[in-house]
């Protein structure tokens, strides 16, 4: 067979292409070690039986309002509307859907439309000059409309389909990471709110412990300027009196902070929650609203768990990215338009010259650029990358064993708390009907006033601890809403979970 010569260069060429093709594949991508792997939930089948009132639900999205205390409902909404924290996150939603809008640009072809007028005195040196003598020295105009210019790099490995999926992932993320704020948000104002009430019927009871004891140091003063009693017993009195006052002022310095920040809270100053706890107190729920397998609906109902999701499959699409910078990039570029040249000398009839059929152009420029060596740069940005995957697949996990472990606390406080409550109930009532009985003894004539003071301070004491105890069972409430997603529902963020495969 005989070989034609004319064809021998452009055979070359083509080998040379196929070459380079092949050696820019994947055989310079780096094997990593093995990725980071999800982690399955954990069950919680035991720790949700110790739980006697279950409900084959989740917390509904206004949770709150099962409380039923209108001044907590109005405290949510103003938040919900002025807190600066959660218009901060806002803003870092709209940011993330305005970078989706920008990588998805990437996929599309560019389409534009340019013109240009240049003046230009051609050197008599140079080499237009030395190859057109004529010309050197010479004024010129050069005219260019090109009402159509078209530019497009295929994507044929899916970068930029990657980089989009990644922009998206970021999206939700954000928009889960939203969810979380809102959540912590509304969910700090709860407890604030619950131990400030709580806080409010304290110091009343309080002031009342500083009226008996100032009854009672006055009591013993009488007594001993009578004879009846000696010093120590009117230091006592004074003691216990004291005791009270100071208590008294601790306890008025939590409301204050409690106030306090809940006016931060709502996005206010600390004077709007000079008048908080007017309102009646909350209800306590009778149920705690668990549902069954919580294991596998913790992902779809706890916005933290979404949105470290999320950025784990942000981090496994840029990853792909990263390998696909080491394969060869094609693309296109083409214009049609008009452009002409003329001496200013001719100026006047350039716009003639340049809308005439002979300055018609048109052109194409397909290109190639194949990454043969860039000083290990494209193996380092993989190597980033993968290990920014590892990190967000671990922070995951982390943040699912901390769920798990939050659902488990939530619920022992929530028993633990009841029961303790209940049994308070039993001791008030038997302090309360003590007091009543040296009551009637005073009034009989069997005692005097000390025994009446005596039996109630006991009863205020335990009123005292009634209110913490209280304050402590809507926290655990507000801390199983919490660790339970607070009403945000997410089913996609269930089928999300994907290995990298390198």
């Amino acid at each position: 067979m005989k070989l034609d010569r004319s064809t021998i260069p452009t055979r070359i060429s083509g080998l040379c292409l196929a070459v380079m093709l092949a050696v820019t594949g994947c055989g310079w991508i780096p094997k990593g070690d093995p990725p980071a792997t999800y982690m399955v939930a954990p069950e919680l089948q035991e720790t949700l039986e110790e739980v006697t009132n279950r409900l084959q639900k989740w917390p509904e999205d206004r949770w709150w309002e099962q409380f039923q205390n209108t001044e907590l409902n109005q405290l949510v909404e103003t938040a919900l509307r002025d807190n600066p924290g959660l218009k901060v996150a806002s803003a870092r939603l709209r940011e993330a859907q305005g970078l989706v809008r920008v990588e998805g640009a990437r996929l599309l072809p560019f389409l534009d439309a340019d013109a240009s007028l240049t003046y230009e005195r051609i050197s008599q040196r140079g080499v237009f000059a030395a190859l057109n003598p004529e010309t050197a020295g010479a004024r010129i105009l050069l005219g260019m409309v090109n009402p159509l210019t078209f530019r497009y790099e295929f994507d044929f490995w899916g970068k930029y389909r990657a980089t989009l999926e990644a922009a998206l992932g970021q999206a939700a993320a954000e928009e889960a990471e939203r969810a979380e704020v809102r959540l912590r948000l509304t969910t700090g104002i709860a407890r604030a709110y619950f131990r400030g009430h709580a806080l409010h019927h304290q110091l009343e009871l309080v002031r009342a412990i500083v009226d008996l004891r100032r009854n009672l140091r006055m009591l013993a003063e009488t007594r001993s300027k009578l004879g009846l009693d000696n010093d120590l017993a009117v230091k006592q009195a004074i003691a216990d009196y004291e005791a009270a006052v100071k208590r008294q002022a601790s306890v008025r310095d939590q409301l204050d902070m409690q106030r306090h920040l809940l006016a931060r809270l709502i996005g206010k100053g600390p004077d709007d929650g000079l008048t908080l706890f007017t309102a009646p107190s909350a209800t306590i729920p009778e149920q705690v609203p668990v549902p069954d397998h919580l294991s596998i609906g913790l992902l779809v109902h706890r916005p933290d768990l979404a949105t470290a999701l999320y950025r784990a499959y942000s981090a496994a699409r840029l990853v792909k990215v990263a390998r696909t910078q080491f394969y060869p990039t094609i693309d296109l570029t083409a214009f049609v338009g008009f452009n002409a040249l003329t001496f200013t000398k001719g100026a006047d009839k350039l716009a003639n010259f340049l809308f005439s059929g002979q300055s018609f152009s048109y052109g194409m420029a397909p290109g190639l650029r194949l990454p043969i060596f860039e000083g290990g740069r494209l193996r380092g940005e993989l190597a980033v990358h993968r290990a920014e995957y590892d990190a967000a697949v671990e922070l995951y996990n982390d943040t699912l064993l901390d769920a798990v472990r939050e659902v488990a606390d939530s619920l022992s406080a929530w028993q633990s708390t009841r029961e303790m409550l209940e049994s308070h109930h039993r001791l008030v009532t038997s302090l309360s009907e003590d007091w009543r009985l040296a009551k009637v003894r005073v009034v009989s004539g069997l005692d005097d006033d000390r025994e009446v003071f005596r039996h109630r301070y006991p009863v205020l004491e335990q009123e005292y601890a009634l209110r913490a105890l209280e304050s402590d069972q809507l926290v655990a409430a507000v801390d199983l809403i919490e660790a339970l997603g607070g009403g945000y529902d997410n089913p996609d963020a269930g089928k999300r979970p994907e290995k990298l495969t390198s």
